[in-house]
Order: structure tokens, then C-alpha cells, then sequence
């Protein structure tokens, strides 16, 4: 059922035609606060206005372009990052400003304020520090100092690398650089120990940073260490690097220095690695050096002495060749005998006793004197070869009673017939080739002999019985004069 409706006594009769409810009262925005707090790349003035959307939007933004910026260290980066600065300032001040009218809130300025000026402040001196540090950088690499660029480049942190990535990374590559220069260090060091493999690689590293502006003090550092080491402690390790530095293809820049570091020490390393190699035993090398010597360096005033080890080894080498020819034993005639061979450092034959090696028969040679023998080819003046004995003129025929038999043998006594040649050792020039004979004593009262089956009669022919003097007067000729 229906119920009435009364009016209430005492109110307004409602307005059966109400109006558009009323408008709320808009806030205002410091645009300027907004401005700076964006510009601090953290979104504060996106915050201010109550966009948080866009304060974690610009936030992550500048982390995007900073951990590139940081990563690649790229100029285009830093440039973006700039770009992305301005436009996060203009927008909040657009935002901030428009369809508004403008108001000037300190407290939000001084808000932003609180956190743009620490962070632009920062960067700045960051900036600042890094561009100082580069100096440092700089100045050690034109010094030729790589030590001063690790000390100064040490100093760079994180802090650096956000404010100014291009420059440290600048930096960066300057110690990459020293890094591989002290690795051609390392390299050349070993080269000096006589590893020419090492050298060759420390050289082609040196080579490839010159190609890079701005390495030519720090490569002309390590290159004087490298020449400043020359002449190594070892004569002939020294002679191996000057011949590699002499071989090396000149390339026109500053490591071509080296070629006239070699010029200038090889003359010593090779006579001294002669030297050394003469004391080793190793003459036909040290022939080669001191030969080497008067090839590259003719006025050198160290050739004298390269002709007197020129000469020294070639006698060396012919004394050891003889002595090889010399070889085996005194009773046999040795390959010297029919392949003779000259020691030119040996005296010529010439008058009095020329003192000689005696090969062959030893049976005589024996007899002869201490005074006529030199013992080693190094003090022979000649070499005698002897052969084995025949008869030789026939001195006197006796006849023999034979014991047993009693039958009479007619025996015929000879000289000791001896073919003997003479090589003058110097020259190695066959000097006497003759028949000697020596003489003796014959047709003693009793002869000795053996005899076979029933023939009891002696030998024919015999020979005299020699005396020492007998053996002396017949090889007398043969080495005194």
C-alpha cells in the first residue's frame, strides 16, 4: 500500500533543475622544479608532478645508457646519454607547465635541488679527476714511462668510467699497449739469452705498436733496454743476435737503430766468440767468425787479430787432421803414408836435425835416437815412412860347414835394404823417396838358422848384423842436412 509523502517543515524545497557538480581546484607545478629535479637522470621531477610511470621510465633509461656508455665507452653513447639529459629536463618542464599556470614552489625547488646538485656535482668533478688522470696518462706514455702510466691509470674506478667513459677508456688502451710492450720486453730479454724465435716476436710486436700513434717513446724505451744489453755475457750468443739484427728487413722507423747497434758491436763478439770457440776446439767455426769479421767489417781495427785467428784455426785444423791421418800404430805405415797432408804451422826442413814421426819396420826405426823423434805431429818438422825390409847389396860370401850333414853352403851377406819415403810436414811435399841401406858386420864364425824336415843346410842369403850406429848412418840423410 501506498504511503504519503510529507514535507518536512523547515527545508528549502529542493531544486528540481540542479547544476554541474563544482570543479575541483587544479594543482599547480613548479616547472622549474620539475626541470631540475629530472635533470638529476633519476626521475625526481617526474615525481614531483606524481608520475611515477615515468620517473621509473627515465630511471631505467639512464641505467640502459650509462651500462652502455660504460661498457663500450662509445662517443655515440655519450652523446645519447647528453641527448636523453635534455630531453627528461625539457619534458618534466612541459609537463610541469602545461595547460597550468606556473607557480614558483620553493620547496620543490629546493627538494630537486637536494638531489640534481650532488649528482651533477659529482659528474663534474668526476670529469674533472678523469681528465687529469688522462694528463697523467698521457704525459708517463710521452716519457716513455709505462710504470707512470699503470701508476696513473690505477687511480680509475667505477665512478670514472660512468662520468667520462671515453677518456678512460682511452686510458685503458694506453696500458694495453704497455702491457704488450713489456710482453716484447720479456720477449727480447730471452732473445739476449739466444732465443732468436723470441726476438723475432718481440720485434714484431714493437713493429705493431708503432703503427699505433703515440707509442714512439714507450717503443724506443724498450728498445734501448733490448740494445743496452748488447754485447751479451756470452761472445757468441752475442754474434747470433747481431747476425739476426743484421738479417732483419729494415722497416723504415726506429727499430732499423738496431741494425747499427749490430754494426757496431759485432766486430768484438766475433773475435771474441773465435777466441772461445779455439779454446772449445771448435776451429772450423772459429775460422768461420773471424772470417766473418774481415767479410762484413774489412776496416774494422779488429781485423788484424781476425787474420791471426784465421790463421790459428786453419793450423788447428790441419794439426787435427794430420794427427787423424796419423793415426793407429807405430809398426804400420799409417794412411798419412800414402794420403800426406801439410800442417803449416810446422818448421821447415833445414839444416842440422830435423826431428821427424817415424812409421813402419819400428824393428830399426827403434834404434834411433831420442834426439831425432819428436813424439807429436805439433812438433815434427817431418814425417818418414819405412817399409819392410829386403836384401840389399850383397857384402860378402862366406861357406858354412853344416853340423849334422857336414856339407858345405856358400852364404851370401846383404845390406838391409829399407824403402823409406820423407814428407816435409809443412808443406806436406814429398821431400825423399829412396832405397836405404843399412850396413853391418858379416860371415860371423857361427851362423844360427832353423832349418825344416831334413834339409839341414843354412840359407843363402843373409843378412849383416847391424849395429845401432849402422841404423843411425843409414836414416841420417834422410833428416839431416
Amino acid at each position: 500500500m501506498d504511503q504519503p509523502t510529507y514535507l518536512t517543515p523547515g527545508l528549502p524545497d529542493p531544486d528540481p533543475y540542479p547544476g554541474p557538480p563544482p570543479r575541483h581546484r587544479p594543482r599547480r607545478y613548479d616547472p622549474l622544479a620539475v626541470a631540475l629535479g629530472n635533470a638529476s637522470l633519476l626521475g625526481v621531477g617526474y615525481l614531483l608532478i606524481g608520475r611515477r610511470k615515468l620517473a621509473v621510465t627515465a630511471v631505467l633509461g639512464t641505467v640502459v645508457l650509462v651500462s652502455a656508455l660504460v661498457s663500450t665507452a662509445s662517443r655515440g653513447y655519450e652523446i645519447a646519454a647528453l641527448v636523453w639529459w635534455v630531453a627528461v629536463v625539457a619534458h618534466g618542464w612541459f609537463l610541469a607547465s602545461r595547460g597550468m599556470p606556473r607557480v614558483a614552489s620553493r620547496g620543490q625547488r629546493l627538494v630537486a635541488l637536494a638531489v640534481t646538485l650532488p649528482v651533477l656535482l659529482a659528474v663534474g668533478l668526476l670529469r674533472y679527476d678523469a681528465a687529469g688522470i688522462g694528463r697523467d696518462v698521457t704525459e708517463a706514455r710521452d716519457r716513455g714511462d709505462c710504470a707512470g702510466v699503470f701508476g696513473a691509470q690505477d687511480e680509475v674506478w667505477a665512478g670514472h668510467r660512468v662520468a667520462d667513459a671515453p677518456l678512460s677508456a682511452r686510458g685503458d688502451e694506453v696500458v694495453e699497449d704497455c702491457r704488450r710492450l713489456e710482453t716484447a720486453g720479456a720477449l727480447l730479454d730471452s732473445g739476449l739469452r739466444g732465443d732468436n724465435d723470441a726476438l723475432e716476436e718481440g720485434f714484431g710486436i714493437l713493429g705493431s705498436a708503432l703503427r699505433e700513434p703515440g707509442n714512439e717513446r714507450t717503443v724506443r724505451a724498450v728498445l734501448d733496454g733490448f740494445l743496452d744489453g748488447l754485447p751479451t755475457d756470452s761472445p757468441c750468443g752475442t754474434v747470433r743476435i747481431t747476425d739476426w739484427l743484421r738479417d732483419r728487413e729494415p722497416t723504415g722507423d726506429q727499430l732499423d737503430r738496431s741494425a747499427d747497434t749490430a754494426t757496431r758491436v759485432a766486430p768484438g763478439a766475433l773475435v771474441a766468440c773465435g777466441d772461445s770457440l779455439m779454446k772449445d776446439s771448435d776451429w772450423e767455426t772459429a775460422r768461420a767468425r773471424y772470417r766473418q769479421l774481415l767479410a762484413d767489417h774489412p776496416d774494422d781495427d779488429l781485423r788484424g787479430r781476425a787474420r791471426t785467428g784465421v790463421i790459428r784455426a786453419t793450423q788447428a785444423i790441419e794439426l787435427d787432421n794430420v794427427r787423424g791421418l796419423l793415426s793407429g800404430t807405430e809398426d804400420a805405415q799409417p794412411e798419412y803414408c800414402s794420403q800426406p797432408a801439410k800442417y803449416s804451422a810446422a818448421k821447415p826442413m833445414g839444416k842440422g836435425t830435423n826431428r821427424a814421426l817415424y812409421f813402419g819396420n819400428t824393428e830399426y826405426t827403434n834404434q834411433l835416437p831420442g834426439s831425432w823423434k819428436a813424439g807429436d805431429a805439433a812438433r815434427a818438422v817431418a814425417i818418414v815412412c819405412v817399409g819392410e825390409s829386403a836384401h840389399g847389396s850383397s857384402v860378402e860370401t862366406c861357406p858354412y860347414e853344416a853340423r849334422d850333414s857336414g856339407g858345405i853352403t856358400y852364404v851370401t851377406f846383404h845390406k838391409i835394404a829399407i824403402p823409406v819415403r820423407v814428407y816435409e810436414l809443412r808443406t806436406g811435399r814429398l821431400v825423399a823417396k829412396r832405397t836405404i841401406q843399412i850396413s853391418g858386420s858379416s860371415c860371423p864364425a857361427l851362423l844360427t838358422y832353423y832349418t825344416y824336415g831334413t834339409y839341414d843346410s843354412p840359407p843363402k842369403d843373409q843378412y849383416v848384423t847391424e849395429s845401432k850406429s849402422d841404423v843411425r848412418n843409414a836414416f841420417r840423410p834422410l833428416i839431416s842436412r
